[in-house]
Formats: C-alpha cells, structure tokens, sequence
C-alpha cells in the first residue's frame, strides 16, 4: 500500500502519541522536544521495518538474487528527513507534528550525522542503498558501527583538533539491535593441520574470540516498495574474563574486554604506528568475518546448500578495505563445508566484484607479512595457497620473474589487498571512463592483458533527491512548474530543462532560487562564525577530504595571489569572491593539517583588512558533513575539482555541486571529463595539464625549482610561505612545492588563475551564467545512483531485471 494513503496525518500522530505513552512512559503533554524526537523517529522505524519484512518476504519468495555491499564506512547523514521524503509522508508528518505543537525543523536539527562514514566513498555507499532500495533490489549493506565515528573537528588557532564524534546518544534510535545474529569472530593463535583419509583438515587453537553483534539501519527506496538493510557490526567481549579477576589480575580481566571493543569504537584509527595498523587489520577482518558468515547463514536458511552460492548472491566489496571476505569465504568453504578447493575457488571467483577507487599505486592496500601471519594465521595460509597458484598460472603462460612478482600477492614481505582483489573477483570496475581506462593502461595493466573482459566501468552516481528535492525546494519548484515532477522517480528526465535555456523568464527566477539559497547559507555561516558575507558575491567552494592531491593548497596558493594584487591594485575592478572551503585532514597527515592552517591564517588576514575583505574573503566550514552539504550544494556557484589529471578516481561532490547549478573549475580528471561531455565545453571551465601531459612531464622530470625561479608570481608567495604570514611560517609547505610539488601545483598555476579570471569575468554577465547553471542542472540527471546502480545490475551483478 502506499506510504502517503495509508499514514494519513492523523494515523501519524496517533502513531506519535501512541508510542510516547505506551512504549516511552511519558506524557505526551509534559514532553521535551528531544522525547518527541525520540517517538517520531521511532513511528518511522517501524514503518521502514514493517515495509522491509514484506518487501523482503517477496523476494525471498521469488528466489531472486541478493546484493550485498561491503564498506568499511557509510556516510549516511541523517535519517529522518530522508526517510520521511522517501516515503513521501513528509508533508503529513509536518502536519501532524504541527498538530502536537511541535516545529518538525527543530525535529530535524536535533538528530546527530550518524558517523559511520568519512569522504566520498562512505558517501557513495550510502547513496548506493538508497538508490538499490529505490530499484527494489533486494540488498544489504555491511560496516562496522563505530562508536565515535571519524572525529569531530575543530578548528582552534587555525589548527585542526580532533575530538571524539560521539553520535550514538541521538543516534541509536535509528538501529535494532539483533542479538541472536551475534557471530564469534576469532584472531590469533595457530593453526592445527592434518591430512585424512585424502582430506586436508585443520583445527584453529588458542585464538583470541571477540563477539560481532549486529544492528539494523533501513533505507527506505523512493517512491518504491524496497527497503535496503544496513547491518552494522558492533564488537564486544564474548564474557568477563573471571579466572583472571579472582586471581587478583584486575587489569588483565577487564583490559581484554576493553581491547576487544576497541575494534568498533574509531573509523580508521591513526595507523602510524604498529597498534594501530594490527587494529585497522582487525576491523577488517571483523567486518568480512561477520558479514560472510550472515551472508552463508541466510543463503543455507533458503536453499540449505552451498553449490548454488553464486548464482544466488552478489558481494561487491567497496575499494580494498573489505579485501579479506575473499579469503575468509575459502576458509569457510574448504575448513566448515568441506569443498575441494577447486571448487571452493569457482564459487568465490563467481560471487565477488571490487571497485576500485584510487588510480596512486601508494594508495593501493598492503599488510606487512608478520602482522597478517600472526593475527589471522589461516587466512595467511589461504592468501599464500592462492598467491601459489596464480602464480604457476602466470609461469604456464611464460611469464617471467619480473612480471610475476609485480602481479603476485604475496611479495617483499607485504599482502597486496589490491593484486588479490583482482585476482579474485568476477569483475573489476573503475568510477569513471577515465578512471577506469587508467587502470586498464596502468594500475592493473598486466592483468587486464591477462582477462580483459574483467575489467568494467561504472561511472559514480549520487542520491540526487537529498540534494534537490529535500534540500534545495526552490529549484524543485522550479523544475516542477517547467517540466511537471516526472523526474523526481526518473532523474533522466532533468534534461527537459534545457529548452528553457534562453528564456529569460525562467533564467531569472533561476538567479532568485540562488540568491536564497546564498541567503541561507550566509545566515549559516553568521550564526556559526559571526562573519556576515558578501551576497553578491560569488560563493567559490571546494569541499571535500584534505589531500595534496586534491590540492587545496593550488587553491589557497591562487586566494594569496588574489590578495596580494588587491594591496598592489586598490583601485582596480575586482569581481568579489567568497571562498568556501570544508574538509577534515587525516590525524596523522602533518602536510594536510599544516594546509588547513594556511587557509585560516589567509582567512584570518583578509578578515583584518577592511581594504580587501569585502572583495575577497574566505570561509572555512568547520566539521564538515552531509547536513552542512546539504545547506552548502544548493548555495554554490562555482565547484572546484583541481585534483591533478589522473589522480582523481571519480569524485561525487562536482556531481552534487553540478546538480544545484554550479559551475565546475577544474581539471580533464575523473567524472569532470564526463561532465564536460555532457554540458559542453562552453559551460564548465577546464585548465591545467591533461592525464597524458602529466605522465609525459613525469616522465621527462619535472623540475618545480624551474618554475619557482622563472614565474615572480609563484617566488614571491612561496618566499612568504618560508617568511611568514601574519607571523606564522610555513616551511614545510614552501618546500614541497619548491621542491617536490608530486602533485605539480606550480606546474598548472598559471592556467588555474587564467581560468579563475576568465570564470569572474563570465559572471558579470549573469543571464549567461545563469545559463551555464541551468543546462548544467539539465544534463546531471545521468550522475543520479539510480542509474549507476541499474548499470551494476545488470553489467556486474548479472540480475534478472
């Protein structure tokens, strides 16, 4: 039954009062906001789970094929205003809060961002589970459910603070605890072997056990029957350790506790330094370890064999991190079932797909030998009996030593998660054309010539109705009054709007759409920063994880040039610039942080000029987050995507940035090639060098002290870096540019200010960048999830659609 007729406004707050009096002991008269909260997220997780039990009774019913999606993060945000839209009972559940007294905004506002997730890959899985719950797929989705999240941040004298993200409290509402799903997961220890009567057995001893105990989060489709599943794994201790206690080790008896539930506190704990890279190989392996056994549990419940094991499932593991359910399925296969290994090997090789998100071969994943050996002693065994084989596979064909060993698993005492996700899966796909051409021509050449039909590409998608629909209702009005709300289910039919590209009418209103959406965003900003900014202004924005290669520093680089011919110009015309900036750096990535720190003390200084910071001014977002994204994308006018040509895999924040009408500055990498394919040439602006430049640079020898020594613009801000700005010095940052700038900042400078100079001089004429804007909103209905999603169904996953 639809969601909209049958929860009316008045079952919605019967729901509500319902479930405050019956189920939470409070009266409903005499409640806080955070208890009406607590009751209207709960009414909404019943119905999700009511809606899943049906929808998945159906499938299961059919005997369709699962889909199960396998992320070390999900950035989810927040939930409630998702699924209310979802289910489109949005208005309702307005109406009937209305009715109790209660504004739904503030509802909204007092729900954490679930911090499951980090960057653009926790992203796309979140929106992945929208977007295959929207195409009533029957999926679910595996992470871990960190406590603490990545880190909350805090900007403190310019530098960043981390500080522990505790979400839970606000959170936990959205997920059902399934206790007797629980999976003992086991480390350590050794391994006991033998050989009988023909048959290899082994006995695994005097292992370390730590309980995976699994919590539901539903995801509801849009406009669909589908409901996906996230189910998050939360360690805990197996039992309290009492022998230890009663022999008076105190510290023992509750430190094993406390060591194994740190394996669920912390997304990417820091890693330099040995504890902490044995804790991130232990989340690993606690997430696949749990997420496999659910997997193999449900599929023996429906059909009570294993031979059919692949043609039934589809386990997509997201970049490396999820590496090990690859081993891990082997070891159940050959040590609990009993398969040969042969056979074991063709339904693992049938079952799993990796995507790739990273084309920087430093990025790619590798566990040194004696940590891997030591922790998961018959998963190393499994890993070295695959690398064995693939390796008298490689020697049948004539490979010789030099190729083998660049291919193999196993080498210079390092696990190459990225060699065995390859080896392993079915199929292998990169996250944009070019991306995906990268790695068939350099990341993963060898085994492309090797099974090229292996290799795929799936260009990413995104959720596009939290971006539209529910955070930006003045463009969806707009589109709903030009072109009727047919796209709101198919994002395709965006591209209607195009024909309103000469109508000044439309175009106008366009401009006014924007002008609030600035509005709100600066009211924002004030609130949070106490700095009223410039609406005229153009709201210039780069948001996304701190990386030199995503090179935030070209940007700061190009604000300090700004600046500086402000002070030598005073009287020139400027067209003013906000810029806005959001990103969190890696704790241990000293570069990173040092480049955030730049940034504010840029800010810092234009602040304390009176002369310059009505024309130019910047703004950093602290915390940045899916709920700030929200406030933000709708706002923006120009989307910064400066990663250097072929470093980006893909990128989701120019899709999202591109859908509310801004216009992309940036590079021929990643999914920017694809946008400029579909919008034209005319309406984005590239700069800098093409892929084949930079490795043809490279490959020459890229000098940055040529560039230092020739260019005065360049000298004269790098000197200020080593010298000083506003009594603060960067030296650390002054000599990677002058002397190692990997990722080639001052080798497209120069471009990069041509274009941001020919982009300010295009938006003095506002009815063309408002054209700009609005076939750029017309042409990104392809980066929809929903279509990245089909094209997984049916080019990877093999689903009968």
């Amino acid at each position: 039954m639809n969601s909209k007729k049958q929860y009316t406004t008045e079952v919605l707050k019967n729901l509500i009062l319902d479930t405050m009096n019956n189920d939470m002991g409070i009266d409903p008269e005499h409640a806080s906001d955070e208890a009406y909260y607590q009751a209207l997220c709960l009414v909404v997780r019943e119905i999700l789970a009511e809606k899943q039990k049906v929808f998945s009774a159906h499938h299961n019913a059919q005997a369709k094929k699962r889909i199960y999606y396998i992320s070390m993060e999900f950035l989810m945000g927040r939930s409630l205003k998702n699924s209310l839209y979802n289910l489109e009972i949005h208005k309702e559940a307005q109406a009937a809060m209305e009715q109790l007294g209660i504004d739904i905004q503030r509802m909204y506002q007092l729900e954490p961002d679930a911090g499951l997730g980090n960057g653009g890959l926790g992203r796309l899985a979140a929106c992945y589970l929208d977007a295959m719950a929207t195409q009533e797929l029957p999926a679910m989705g595996y992470s871990i459910l960190y406590e603490y999240g990545i880190f909350k941040q805090r900007i403190i004298d310019g530098w960043q603070t981390e500080t522990p993200d505790y979400w839970l409290p606000g959170g936990n509402v959205w997920i059902k605890m399934k206790p007797d799903r629980s999976v003992a997961i086991k480390f350590g220890g050794r391994i006991e072997e033998g050989w009988e009567a023909g048959h290899h057995w082994t006995n695994h001893v005097e292992y370390t056990t730590v309980t995976a105990v699994p919590y539901d989060m539903y995801v509801s489709g849009y406009d669909s029957e589908g409901v996906a599943v996230l189910r998050l794994w939360k360690a805990q201790s197996p039992g309290f350790d009492m022998e230890s206690f009663n022999r008076g080790d105190y510290v023992n008896a509750i430190g094993q506790s406390a060591m194994s539930e740190a394996i669920s506190k912390v997304l990417y704990p820091n890693d330099n330094h040995t504890e902490g890279k044995v804790l991130r190989l232990k989340q690993q392996y606690f997430l696949v370890s749990a997420s496999i056994s659910d997997i193999i549990r449900r599929h023996i419940t429906t059909y009570g064999t294993l031979d059919n094991f692949a043609q039934k499932n589809a386990v997509q593991i997201n970049d490396t991190h999820p590496a090990l359910a690859i081993p891990e399925l082997m070891r159940v296969l050959l040590d609990d079932c009993g398969y040969s290994w042969e056979k074991a090997w063709d339904i693992v090789t049938r079952t799993f797909a990796y995507t790739n998100h990273t084309v920087m071969s430093e990025a790619l994943e590798k566990w040194n030998v004696d940590i891997f050996r030591n922790l998961l002693p018959r998963i190393y065994q499994i890993v070295c009996e695959i690398d064995r084989r693939f390796v008298d596979t490689l020697k049948d064909r004539r490979y010789d030593n030099y190729d083998i060993d660049r291919m193999r698993i196993i080498y210079d005492y390092q696990v190459r998660m990225a060699n065995l996700s390859v080896i392993a899966s079915q199929s292998v796909n990169g996250v944009s054309k070019l991306h995906s051409q990268i790695i068939k021509d350099s990341v993963f050449h060898d085994y492309y010539l090797l099974t090229p039909k292996k290799f795929k590409n799936v260009t990413n998608g995104i959720a596009s109705r939290r971006w539209l629909y529910q955070s930006n209702p003045g463009l969806t009005n707009l589109l709903n009054d030009t072109i009727g709300d047919g796209w709101l289910k198919d994002l395709s039919r965006m591209e209607e709007l195009e024909k309103f590209a000469d109508d000044s009418a439309v175009l106008t209103r366009l401009a006014q759409v924007k002008q609030e959406n600035k509005l709100r965003l600066s009211n924002y900003i004030e609130q949070t920063s106490g700095v009223k900014v410039n609406l005229d202004s153009i709201f210039d924005v780069q948001v996304k994880r701190l990386h030199e290669y995503k090179r935030q520093h070209l940007n700061a680089l190009h604000i300090l040039s700004q600046y500086l011919y402000l002070k030598d110009h005073p009287n020139e015309p400027f067209i003013p610039k906000t810029y806005i900036f959001g990103a969190k750096a890696a704790p241990g990535y000293f570069l990173a942080k040092q480049i955030i720190k730049f940034i504010c003390t840029l800010r810092d200084m234009i602040e304390k000029d009176p002369s310059v910071r009505e024309k130019l001014r910047i703004v950093f977002l602290e915390n940045y987050s899916v709920t700030i994204s929200e406030l933000l994308m709708p706002a923006s006018e120009i989307s910064q995507q400066i990663s250097l040509a072929g470093t980006e895999a893909s990128g989701t924040g120019n899709m999202k940035l591109m859908l509310s009408g801004a216009v992309t500055v940036g590079t021929l990498d990643g999914a920017n090639v694809e946008i400029g394919e579909l919008v034209g040439e005319n309406n984005i602006f590239y700069f800098g060098m093409t892929a084949p430049e930079v490795a043809h640079l490279r490959e020459k020898g890229y000098r940055p002290t040529d560039y230092y020594n020739k260019n005065r613009e360049i000298k004269r801000m790098i000197d200020m870096l080593s010298c000083g700005i506003q009594g603060q010095t960067f030296p650390d940052i002054a000599n990677n540019l002058r002397y190692d700038d990997h990722y080639m900042v001052l080798a497209d400078f120069d471009s990069y200010r041509a274009i941001q100079n020919k982009a300010s001089k295009v938006y003095e004429d506002r009815m063309k960048w408002q054209k700009m804007s609005l076939i750029n909103i017309a042409k990104s209905g392809y980066f929809c999830a929903d279509r990245a999603i089909m094209e997984y169904a049916r080019n990877i996953w093999g689903m009968q659609l």
